[in-house]
């Protein structure tokens, strides 16, 4: 299982490569996938219909009982044949519906084969959390699909608002997912279900949380407004995606969570209810839309509501009937959406007011379409009317609440069979006063796919007895009725009988009136779903504009002050309550005298930065104040900090200097006596709190210190630096997801802030025009030397010479070509003596962006272009490849992250051994490198070529043919 589900990722990975040397024909190599999961399915029948179940699993998370667990059984077997066998249809369909020259098809076809891997692992998954993650690859896969024609504002919206909707429905079921997780001790499915955890409170909230991802899932109102917007992805994604996949997701994890929580009191209001509105309100909307897609669309929104209902309902008939029409469904309805990507392929259109005589230009279209569309109207002998007998015969026979659903079902199908027949009238019928449709011919690699599902609906209709065996070990879980139905093509005269008849006629009548019907249903319509949801959207941004404006009114001192306040009012609530320095140990001053020391000179450095008026002066003050921390930390003995502390602190500087180069010298801000009479006081009383809330957190330490146990654990593994292992080994997810936060901020805000395209090739020298940034000035010197008296007779560094010589420092540039190299290699070696030394990769990649500032400010942008001509991205985005590489190959030894060390022998340096903590620490160090080169880049290289272009001293893009592109 687990083998075909890689299977489909990595042949998706593979896309671009394929649709390069294949061209459109690589979706019948993407759908090998697909047709060897069909035909594994295919061989499992007979155990799994025989009640038997294939399992596999992996353990993940072991300390919260999190694993990747797949299981197939009966109701997983349906689901992946549909998955599968529709999916290779589709991919197959894709061959001859786009052409070579399709627009993106690369990332389509990858994203199409990816979309099934992930409903597949979905559908197989028996743990809650792996369900959840399969759960969201289909929704973040569905995204790119609907918005795979990105030029296009329709499919933009419909994108996101697909997003929008079916993620929050899926946090809210996360929610719900961990809290019958925890109520039932287990969160595997298989064991859920078997034993069910007490009805109480909590297990009610979570089946509702989790009925909000479900219903959000499938489109059953009121979440229904995104699925309509979702055809404006290609047809083959509607035929997939909306009718045999994505949205059955919901219905199947209805299906698979009714025998445990059905008996829940909130269960059956909230399936049966919105399900029946759903059903209505769909098919009556599908009766006056002129788009074939949209009928087909809202047809679906009805029927995925009828679904919801039976496999919702809570009995084992109704369960029967819900999955026989779970296949029924799929089969007609994706060859209904294929058939519409035919006549639109053909004509050009999928207006039925434009249509006309298509019957008989394209007879084995209508001849798919009709048969389809019978089933669709449950029309006998088909499989659609197999599986709605089937439904009415389960809600006839249950209690009154299936009995009121039995009538709003019928209602339902009687727009079902009107929607239908105008669906195939508007689309292949010859329409008085419109002239035939004009038509191109379409191959048989169009057709085939929609003729085979419509086929399999027409077999398994007389055939439907084959089925029941598989189906009713589905529903066999649930308690048995006094009598148990059997899927049968033919039960009889009876009522059930009657109620299908009466569908047909009523839906005969509704379309024989359908020009009065589509008046009366745009009379009485109300506001569309997407208006209303437009217009929620539209109050949000508004409310949120309001409140930004009035909160954000560019005071960074006032923002400072709402910080603290909140802060301030939130800790003194608790620190009132709680009372908690009743019987604390009182605090120490200091452990030495030289503490008191350091602390006093760094209050003195912050204090000093109140009477300053100039940015420069108050940005050193305020670096002195970490180097104070620093000296701290070096008297406490903790020297891994302190070398840490002094490297941001120094970059940190310096990026400040860079900025304020762009900055007003001096303060510009103007604090009056009242507003200053004010701050301090909050200020104070911040600090204070703060320094109450730290004493007393550390005085109410009850367990021993972890301290000696990690001191005890490096030490039985040979090594002496128990804060770098910690960073490395004992806490590795931590600095993992540290190291992917601090990449994701700095890339995302050095390009907020320019607006630079990360690959943008650097200036050459031969665009300026004369002087560089580090050259203009806005008056020259007087009484000093000029020129040439002051330059190096000789050049120190790789790009010197484009700085102006009066801006040029023999000392600096000697220093700084003596000291680069050495600076670089004592990075490697904190990097590589972290195991027992103060190092490790995080300061041994801020000293290596310190040689590189040096450069950089010895002999500006060029001289950095010289030393480090690779892209910042480059190192950012190797270090998380290998930070991520070393982590997951831990799964060699079991789980992710774990850590082995490798000995060895080379014959000039002898013994060795290398773990993967070095490894890891190593990505960690191009990681933080590329970080500091992208920040200099941006806000030292960058404000440079800026004051250039400013000043006229850059020539344009179009005179070189070389400079800056995409701004």
């Amino acid at each position: 299982m687990i083998a075909l589900i890689l299977c489909h990722f990595a042949l998706a990975a593979c896309s671009a490569p394929l649709v390069r040397r294949l061209g459109r024909y690589a979706f019948v190599v993407l759908a090998l996938p697909p047709a060897a999961t069909t035909v594994w399915a295919a061989t499992e029948w007979g155990g799994t219909e025989a009640g038997r179940a294939v399992t596999w699993s992996w353990e993940w998370i072991g300390t919260y009982d999190v694993s990747i667990a797949l299981r197939l059984d009966a109701l997983a077997e349906l689901m992946v044949l549909l998955a599968a066998g529709v999916g290779m249809l589709v991919l197959l369909y894709c061959a001859y519906y786009f052409t070579d020259d399709s627009p993106q098809l690369a990332p389509f076809a990858g994203n199409l084969l990816a979309f099934a891997g992930a409903m597949l692992a979905l559908v197989l998954a028996d743990d809650l959390i792996s369900l959840y993650v399969f759960w969201e690859l289909t929704t973040v896969f569905s995204y790119l699909l609907i918005g795979h024609t990105s030029r296009r504002k329709q499919n933009r919206r419909s994108a996101l608002q697909a997003l929008t909707v079916t993620t929050l429905g899926g946090l809210a079921m996360l929610v719900g997912f961990l809290i019958l997780g925890e109520a039932a001790g287990t969160y595997r499915i298989s064991s859920i279900v078997a034993e069910p955890p007490e009805p109480t409170l909590a297990v009610s909230v979570a089946v509702v949380l989790v009925l909000c991802g479900a219903l959000s899932k499938s489109a059953i109102w009121p979440f229904s407004l995104w699925l309509p917007n979702a055809m404006a992805a290609p047809t083959p994604v509607s035929a997939y995606l909306h009718a045999a996949a994505m949205v059955k997701a919901g219905v199947y994890l209805v299906a698979r969570l009714a025998p445990a929580f059905a008996d829940v009191p909130v269960w059956r209001p909230v399936v049966l209810v919105l399900g029946g509105a759903t059903m209505l309100l769909g098919g009556w909307r599908a009766l006056r839309l002129n788009d074939l897609k949209l009928v087909l669309a809202y047809g679906t929104v009805s029927q995925l509501g009828f679904l919801m209902v039976l496999a919702g309902a809570g009995n084992r008939n109704a369960a029967l009937a819900a999955v026989a029409m779970i296949l029924g469904h799929a089969l007609f309805k994706a060859a209904l959406f294929l058939v519409t990507g035919i006549v639109d392929h053909a004509t050009g259109t999928r207006d039925l007011r434009r249509l006309s005589g298509l019957a008989r230009t394209m007879p084995y279209a209508c001849a798919v379409a009709v048969l389809a569309a019978a089933s669709m109207a449950a029309v006998p002998p088909l499989l659609g009317f197999a599986a709605k007998e089937a439904a009415f015969d389960a809600l006839l026979h249950g209690d009154t609440a299936d009995r009121w659903v039995l009538a709003v079902t019928v209602v339902g199908s009687v727009l079902t069979v009107a929607y239908t027949l105008r669906f195939v009238w508007g689309a292949f019928a010859r329409k008085q006063g419109v002239p035939d449709t004009p038509t191109h011919r379409v191959g048989a690699g169009l057709l085939a796919p929609p003729a085979v599902l419509a086929v399999a609906g027409l077999v398994l209709g007389p055939g439907v007895g084959w089925t029941d065996r598989l189906f009713a070990a589905y529903a066999d879980v649930f308690p048995a009725p006094a009598h148990p139905y059997h899927l049968a093509l033919w039960h009889g005269f009876g009522t059930v009988l009657l109620l299908s008849a009466l569908a047909w006629a009523g839906g005969a009548v509704l379309f024989a009136g359908r020009v009065t019907v589509a008046k009366v249903s745009r009379r009485v319509a109300w506001p569309t779903a997407d208006s209303v949801f437009g217009h929620l959207l539209l109050g949000l941004e508004r409310v949120a504009l309001q409140v930004t404006g009035f909160v954000q009114r560019g005071s960074l001192s006032g923002y400072l002050a709402i910080t603290l306040m909140v802060m301030l009012v939130g800790q003194l609530a608790v620190l009132v309550a709680d009372r908690p320095w009743e019987g604390a140990v009182a605090p120490r001053v200091w452990d030495t005298p030289l503490q008191g020391a350091v602390a006093v000179l760094t209050c003195a450095a912050a204090l000093s930065c109140l009477t300053v008026s100039r940015r420069m002066k108050a940005v050193v003050l305020a670096g002195l104040t970490g180097y104070g921390a620093a000296l701290l930390f070096v008297v406490q003995g903790a020297p891994d900090l302190a070398l840490t502390q002094f490297c941001v602190e120094t970059v940190s500087m310096i990026v400040f200097v860079l900025v304020l180069r762009r900055m007003p010298v001096r303060f510009e801000e103007s604090i009056g006596t009242w507003r200053r009479a004010m701050r301090i006081p909050v200020a104070l009383a911040a600090a204070a709190t703060v320094g109450v809330a730290v004493w007393v957190a550390g005085a109410a330490r009850v367990a021993e210190p972890a301290g000696a146990a990690m001191v005890e654990e490096v030490a039985h593994h040979g090594l002496k630096d128990v804060v770098a292992t910690i960073l490395v080994d004992l806490r590795a997810w931590d600095t993992m997801g540290e190291s992917a936060v601090l990449a994701a901020a700095a890339i995302g805000v050095t390009s907020l802030i320019y607006l630079h395209r990360r690959g943008e090739a650097p200036v050459q020298r031969e665009e300026l025009r004369g002087e560089t940034a580090w050259s203009l000035s806005g008056r020259r010197l007087t009484g000093l030397p000029q020129g040439d008296d002051t330059a190096p007779e000789r050049s120190w560094l790789a790009a010197g010479s484009t700085l102006a010589p009066e801006h040029r420092s023999v000392v600096f540039e000697v220093v700084a070509r003596l000291l680069f190299h050495p600076i670089l290699v004592l990075s490697l070696y904190l990097l590589f003596c972290a195991e027992n030394m103060p190092g490790g990769g995080f300061v041994a990649g801020l000293v290596a962006g310190l040689a590189l500032i040096t450069r950089y400010l010895a002999g500006g942008r060029f001289e950095l272009a010289e030393a480090a001509p690779l892209q910042p991205g480059l190192f950012t985005g190797l270090g998380l490849f290998v930070s991520t590489g070393v982590a997951l190959g831990g799964l060699a030894e079991g789980t992710v992250l774990h850590a082995w060390t490798y000995h060895g022998h080379l014959p000039v340096f002898g013994d060795y051994h290398l773990s993967t903590s070095v490894l890891f620490d190593f990505g960690v160090y191009l990681l933080v490198l590329g970080v500091v080169l992208d920040i200099v880049r941006a806000l030292g290289a960058k404000v440079d070529r800026q004051i250039e272009r400013a000043a006229g001293a850059l020539t344009t893009a179009t005179e070189t043919g070389t400079g800056e592109t995409g701004r």
